[in-house]
């Protein structure tokens, strides 16, 4: 009895100490995410960084970190007035970096260096793109890594061409460039706030060319990498696309023209009629989630602003520059409602029987979300002493890492940005990859069921 039971704690104490879990693709992700954040604080405080030479407070150093790296756009100081040309270039490469992905990022240097490119690697680029499987996704990388600087740099042409001629060559081409790249990430940080500070786009309002730019670059840099593939591969044959992009594309579409119509009618009604046009589309493009605004958000009816919430918090694409619940797990809530009263025998779309994993994942998203939002805004109204509909406006733009406020992000105490910190971080990774590698690393399949139980519903 002692030897099994001494054999028994050796291999106890071997596989607990000496074998610990090796980290999965979704560990990768988030470790990646968190240096790029932890090296980015860490340069914001330096005094060159800031625009008076004075070393910014770690806190809020690590709330810009976060909010770049996550590709939010939230801000405690306005990024054109407090940050030197130094802190907006390390704003923007946490920006690239945070769009595009560290991982991709990680193996494109690989690829350039000509090394042999693993499994795991592949597993985790795939995780982070949303594709189905691994196969083919080097090549995939090749193609998103040169379609995002080739889309970058025509936003960056287009834009030159009423940034030059107002702010001259030098900033004319820094603003184009910076503006461009904030739009194709979805990060909605800006550098126009030099004359009026925390003004966004709001001088452009009227200017159909930087209108139409930035939105098209949001849209593109948010509708995923996957989907771009399907486009590219089969053009306009939407029939030959994965489900995934027929859905990304068609509620896109839904997400644009719904509240565009509602913007324009419940709006800017003391607006010329292409201007009220351009600004309806604009705001209903950009709460997924870019962050900029063409008008004072603080001005617009209610109705209007619930929508904004609504919108922040469903996002973009998954594997995309977008962060939020994504577009596709709003679809599959929305079909999985409508599934009892069809006669299918399931939630299906597209004359696709949808997985009850995947039905499982969408609703955990929803209650994580919705449960981020209440407790957040809740505590965060409870310490600054603000209004709840602020503070939800606030909390809903850091976890659908939009970047949008209505003005109190700079009054906010150490806690409550901390919280909006998590929020911003938890939006950008991923609830579900959060899970994932905090909860399901170490777990096992089990075939034992417990007996069915029967709760009566409605």
């Amino acid at each position: 009895m002692n030897y099994q039971f001494s054999s028994i704690k050796h291999r106890l104490s071997r596989n607990i100490v000496f074998n610990p879990r090796k980290p999965k693709s979704f560990d990768i992700i988030i470790g990646s995410f968190a240096a790029i954040i932890l090296l980015g604080t860490i340069l914001l405080c330096l005094p060159i960084s800031s625009a008076d030479g004075n070393p910014t407070s770690p806190i809020n150093a690590l709330f810009t970190a976060t909010s770049a790296t996550c590709v939010t756009g939230l801000i405690v100081f306005d990024t054109a007035s407090h940050w030197s040309v130094f802190g907006q270039a390390v704003i923007l490469i946490m920006i690239q970096i945070g769009g595009m992905g560290v991982v991709t990022l990680a193996v494109t240097l690989m690829i350039i260096r000509g090394k042999k490119i693993g499994l795991a690697s592949r597993n985790t680029v795939s995780v982070a793109f949303g594709a189905e499987r691994p196969g083919g996704i080097i090549a995939m990388t090749k193609k998103v890594v040169r379609a995002i600087f080739i889309f970058e740099l025509i936003g960056a042409v287009l834009l030159s061409t009423v940034f030059v001629p107002k702010m001259g060559l030098v900033s004319g081409l820094w603003a184009s460039v910076f503006h461009s790249i904030s739009a194709f990430c979805n990060a909605g940080f800006d550098i126009m706030g030099k004359g009026s500070p925390f003004s966004s786009l709001t001088a452009y309002v009227d200017n159909p060319l930087v209108n139409v730019v930035i939105c098209l670059l949001i849209v593109i840099g948010g509708i995923g990498f996957f989907t771009w593939s399907d486009v590219h591969q089969y053009g306009f044959h939407f029939r030959k696309y994965h489900l995934q992009s027929k859905v990304i594309l068609v509620m896109t579409a839904v997400l644009i023209v719904i509240p565009t119509l509602i913007f324009f009618f419940a709006d800017y009604a003391d607006m010329p009629l292409k201007t009220r046009f351009l600004a309806s589309i604009f705001q209903a493009i950009t709460p997924r989630t870019a962050g900029f605004n063409t008008v004072d958000l603080n001005a617009i009816t209610p109705i209007s602003r619930e929508i904004i919430i609504i919108l922040m918090m469903i996002g973009g694409a998954p594997g995309s520059t977008a962060g939020g619940m994504k577009v596709t797990t709003v679809c599959i809530l929305i079909v999985t409602a409508c599934s009892p009263f069809q006669k299918r025998g399931g939630p299906h779309c597209f004359k696709r029987r949808l997985a009850d994993t995947v039905v499982k994942q969408a609703v955990t998203l929803l209650i994580l979300y919705v449960f981020l939002l209440i407790v957040g805004s809740m505590i965060i109204s409870a310490v600054d002493g603000l209004p709840i509909t602020k503070c939800i406006f606030e909390t809903a733009s850091a976890i659908g890492t939009v970047g949008l406020s209505l003005g109190i992000t700079a009054q906010l105490s150490t806690l409550s940005k901390l919280i909006l910190i998590g929020c911003m971080f938890i939006g950008r990774v991923g609830g579900l990859t959060l899970i994932y590698a905090a909860l399901l690393g170490d777990t096992h399949n089990h075939n034992a069921k417990y007996p069915v139980g029967h709760i009566a519903v409605g």
